[in-house]
């Protein structure tokens, strides 16, 4: 089987052409060609073949054109990989791969004088193309190879007509190269080899015309003028430069006397999985060398990541292209002591033949031997495991044409000049999940497939871990995955069950982090303690009490370690195993006072913080008053968005600091956080988080005995449990916090209970309980001067008032509680007063200025992202829509609070399911409209609801009306 991209796509078996069908396929085919036996995923060929505009069904047509050429190419050759597909190629069956090598080895033989050979070479290279290269494709990816690969062919013509000039062939040289620039008349290098060849033939007129015309053509098409190396060369022949005069012919120098080829590439490992891109990646970097100078690419990345092993598995891939010779060193730079350059220098220069009397003493001496024995060769170097780029600038990196070098590190090489800086990762979760199935078996994890998924995510996806964990398991008959997995989920232990023979995760860790300086260590340690996903720069120069410029530094070493990762511009965070490393180095390294001191300076800062977010959100509001003191002074903001902006975007991490403070020194400020942060629950963004933060504080606080810390984390766990529609258990927490404050003369936690209370009994349809805890709440709010959370409760009364039937009363208790906001520059709480008003005044029947109410409160609730209050706000508006006979808006906006959700979980669910059914049933979808209240009614009955007989009654009702109409 053989195969021609360099002029039409073909597939040949025994010489025959092979039907490729359409061009679509054909350009499938080439771009699987193209990828060197890589694997392509149906979204790159997606890509390849129609760019940013695929058809409706482009997958389906992927997998129809891979299936059809499967069966043309027959068995074995185009095959599913990684969920792709692949070509296996054989080595020369490629007319690519086969131009490539020929080209490769004529630079070999010219950088050695022989340019009868180069120049044979060359052209046995050319010969190869048969017209445009990629003939009969389409699509985006096959023109651009198409391009790249007639760039290259004009490149290797350039090369050929240099060569002939240099060798005194000038007479050929001119006929060539006056075709060549009449059919691409702007490439300046081709004018400028055909000067040459016209002068050294004798023809100097001739030789200035051409730069005359290339002048004006350039000037004419594209405004500029001749490159310097063109006009340069019009000056010298002006002068008749001596220099320019023809080289008598003679035959080419023989090649310099055969050195030693060293092949010094470690194995592969036969189960390498993924990577493919940043092989790719690699691979183009490297056989760069020769056509840009001497390229070199380095990897960096955490220990275990896999590093070496990619790296080994490129040079192996591109060592065809090195032909004389390939060196590798261990620099055992993550060690305590690393390789000496000299000691390796000398190592190298034997290997490439040099005779022990023949290498000098001195370090300086040996580079330049170094770089005189690699000058004209095409060596690849890997260089594996470096310290940092001192250990190997200058001395140990190639640097002739046509060498490439090949870095590992755990350091980022920054500071290498001209490097290709690749960072490497851990392994995406399908990828190493195919990792693991390589090495255990396929039937064994076909078996416990979420197991396997557990496996690999308590080996944060880092492949020395999952070689590790499936070594251990393949060696056990008797384990099952789910047996590994249960042993992985302990965290205080994972770490040293992820070891097998000399292999171990913690060791290699241990290797990065003996390297540390003081402060580094500290901040590594210390920063691990934090429960969050990451952390913003601000909040680690808290935990570490750091100027922020100074943290930044230390941080970026660690990042620059591969200890810490970079989550975005000022945020940090570690992957899963190296945060559980971090922590036991604090168990072993750090005194358990200073552990608990970062953690407390992170929980003054969170809380400072968000106190001064809440202050902004919330002017003149008193609760602020009742927080306990912070030695942190906390972030400023300068309006009242970038608070918002802070609070929302640091929610994760903030209720992670909270919810991990549950010692008797932190407690009280915890619970505090939760208070301050009560928007994150409220909203939905983060309303299980939050209750999760509560419920810990408050179980923590029964422990400790702290009964004021319980009271309050009661009172936040029954705003959480109301905010997600659990009634009952928010009226147990709230009446808890209410009687625990009555005993203990606690205003606040008193005024805030008896509000929720008055709230949950107004949903419970509890009217005079809900009047008598919400105007015990009134006074007490006004006894502390707490306006926002007088006119909150007076929002709440209305609600109860309208149950009880005094609307006139309803609508003026809504607007009494939006006069207090709005005196007091309130801007979400004034959301709440119109939401409450709009209600009143759509019971009153007066719609249109209960929509405008309600519209000014929904873009509120917008704006400032309370995605459950906007809800809400929806379903109110459906009400008063149909209401007004309007049912098609009604269904739109109950269809908007379904998808947002809102305040109340289930049990307001179950009220916009009723009301979207009513609207459905009055559009004439009657069939939907019982799907609704069916699903309303259940939710209603698993709540013990009372609006449950009245959605059955509509339920009978309709199916009654469905009957007769049968």
């Amino acid at each position: 089987m053989r195969f021609t991209v360099l002029g039409p796509i073909q597939a040949r078996r025994d010489g025959e052409i092979l039907a490729s069908g359409s061009p679509q396929q054909r350009a499938l085919m080439a771009a699987l060609l193209l990828r060197d036996g890589h694997a392509a995923t149906a979204g790159e060929l997606i890509d390849a073949l129609w760019g940013d505009e695929p058809p409706s069904q482009a997958l389906a047509a992927i997998r129809t054109y891979a299936s059809r050429l499967r069966k043309i190419l027959g068995p074995g050759v185009l095959v599913s990989e990684s969920g792709g597909y692949a070509l296996a190629v054989q080595s020369g069956t490629l007319d690519l791969h086969e131009a490539t090598r020929l080209a490769t080895e004529a630079d070999v033989a010219r950088s050695r004088g022989d340019l009868d050979r180069a120049r044979a070479l060359i052209t046995s290279a050319l010969d190869l193309w048969v017209g445009d290269p990629l003939a009969g494709t389409s699509g985006p990816y096959a023109e651009n190879q198409r391009i790249r690969l007639e760039e290259w062919r004009l490149q290797l013509l350039e090369s050929r007509a240099d060569m002939n000039l240099e060798h005194g062939l000038h007479a050929e040289a001119v006929s060539e190269l006056t075709e060549l620039t009449a059919t691409h008349p702007l490439r300046e290098r081709l004018r400028e080899l055909l000067m040459l060849a016209l002068y050294r033939s004798g023809r100097q007129a001739e030789a200035l015309a051409v730069y005359a015309d290339t002048r004006r053509l350039l000037a004419d098409e594209l405004g500029v003028d001749p490159r310097p190396e063109l006009s340069e060369l019009q000056q010298r022949i002006l002068q008749a430069d001596e220099e320019l005069a023809a080289p008598s012919p003679t035959a080419s120098e023989p090649p310099p006397p055969a050195f030693n080829r060293p092949s010094q590439l470690p194995a592969t490992v036969t189960d390498f999985t993924g990577r493919a891109s940043l092989a790719r990646e690699l691979e183009g970097v490297l056989l760069r060398a020769g056509r840009d100078g001497m390229s070199v690419a380095a990897v960096s990345g955490m220990g275990g990541v896999g590093k070496t092993t990619l790296a080994v598995q490129v040079a192996h891939a591109v060592r065809a292209h090195f032909p004389d010779g390939q060196l590798y060193v261990d620099l055992q730079g993550a060690g305590p002591r690393a390789a000496e350059p000299e000691t390796v220098l000398g190592a190298f220069l034997r290997a490439l033949g040099q005779p022990d009397s023949a290498i000098p003493d001195t370090l300086d001496e040996r580079a330049a031997l170094y770089r005189s024995t690699l000058d004209g060769r095409r060596v690849l170097v890997l260089l594996d495991n470096a310290r940092d780029a001192a250990q190997i600038r200058q001395l140990l990196l190639p640097t002739t044409a046509g060498c490439a070098a090949l870095v590992t590190s755990r350091g980022r090489m920054t500071d290498l000049a001209g490097a290709h800086l690749l960072d490497l990762d851990v392994l995406p979760p399908e990828e190493a999940t195919l990792l693991f199935t390589r090495i255990v078996g396929h039937e064994r994890v076909a078996a416990e497939r979420q197991a396997a998924l557990d496996v690999v995510a308590a080996c944060g996806f880092l492949p020395l871990a999952i070689r590790i964990a499936a070594s251990r398991l393949a060696a056990r008959r008797t384990w099952t995955v789910s047996t590994l997995a249960a042993k992985l989920a302990d965290k205080l232990r994972r770490l040293d069950e992820l070891r097998a023979g000399d292999l171990a995760v913690k060791a290699t860790f241990e290797l990065g982090y003996s390297q540390l300086e003081p402060t580094q260590a500290r901040a590594f340690r210390l920063l691990g303690l934090a429960e969050g996903p990451d952390l913003a720069l601000t909040a680690a120069a808290a935990l570490l009490d750091l100027p922020l410029q100074k943290t930044e530094d230390l941080l970026e070493t660690l990042v620059d370690a591969s200890l810490l990762e970079s989550a975005a511009p000022g945020r940090y965070r570690y992957g899963d195993l190296l945060r559980l490393y971090a922590r036991a180095c604090a168990e072993r390294d750090e005194h358990p006072a200073a552990e608990g001191a970062a953690l407390s300076r992170l929980l003054d800062f969170y809380l400072a913080t968000a106190a001064r977010a809440y202050a902004i959100d919330r002017p003149g509001d008193r609760f602020v008053d009742h927080l306990r003191p912070t030695a942190h002074p906390g972030l400023t903001f300068d309006n009242r968005d970038a608070a918002q902006d802070w609070l929302y975007f640091e929610a994760d991490c903030l209720l992670a600091c909270a919810r991990q403070s549950t010692d008797a020194a932190s407690l009280g400020r915890a619970v505090d956080l939760l208070w301050t942060a009560r928007d994150l629950s409220e909203s939905g963004s983060n309303s299980t988080q939050y209750e999760n933060a509560a419920t810990a504080l408050r179980d923590a606080a029964a422990v400790c005995g702290d009964t004021e810390a319980k009271r309050r984390a009661l009172a936040a766990l029954s705003n959480a449990h109301l905010s997600m529609g659990r009634l009952a258990e928010a009226d147990m927490e709230a009446s808890s916090a209410h009687l625990m404050a009555a005993e203990a003369d606690d205003n606040l936690v008193m005024c805030w209970a008896a509000a929720t209370r008055g709230v949950i009994a107004t949903y419970q349809n509890r009217p005079a309980d809900a009047e008598a805890h919400l105007m015990e709440a009134i006074e007490l709010f006004r006894a502390d001067r707490d306006g926002p959370g007088e006119a909150a409760a007076l929002c709440h009364l209305s609600r109860v008032h309208l149950l009880l039937g005094r609307t006139a009363s309803a609508i003026e208790l809504a607007e009494r509680g939006a006069d207090i906001y709005e005196t007091m520059g309130y801007t979400l709480q004034s959301a709440n007063a119109r939401y409450a008003l709009g209600i009143a005044l759509s019971q009153s029947g007066r719609h249109s200025e209960a929509l405008a109410e309600l519209s000014d409160a929904l873009a509120i609730f917008r704006e400032d992202r309370q995605r459950l209050w906007e809800g809400s706000t929806h379903f109110r508006i459906a009400e008063a829509h149909l209401a007004s006979g309007r049912p098609a808006q009604a269904v739109q906006h109950t269809n908007e609070a379904l998808a947002l959700g809102a305040i109340g979980g289930d049990w307001t669910r179950g009220n916009v399911l009723t009301v979207l059914g009513r609207a459905l049933d009055a559009l004439g979808q009657n069939s939907r409209a019982l799907v609704c209240w069916q699903e309303a009614l259940a939710h209603f009955e698993r709540l013990r609801a009372p609006e449950a007989e009245v959605v059955r009654g509509q339920l009978e009702t309709a199916r009654t009306r469905a009957w007769r109409g049968a």
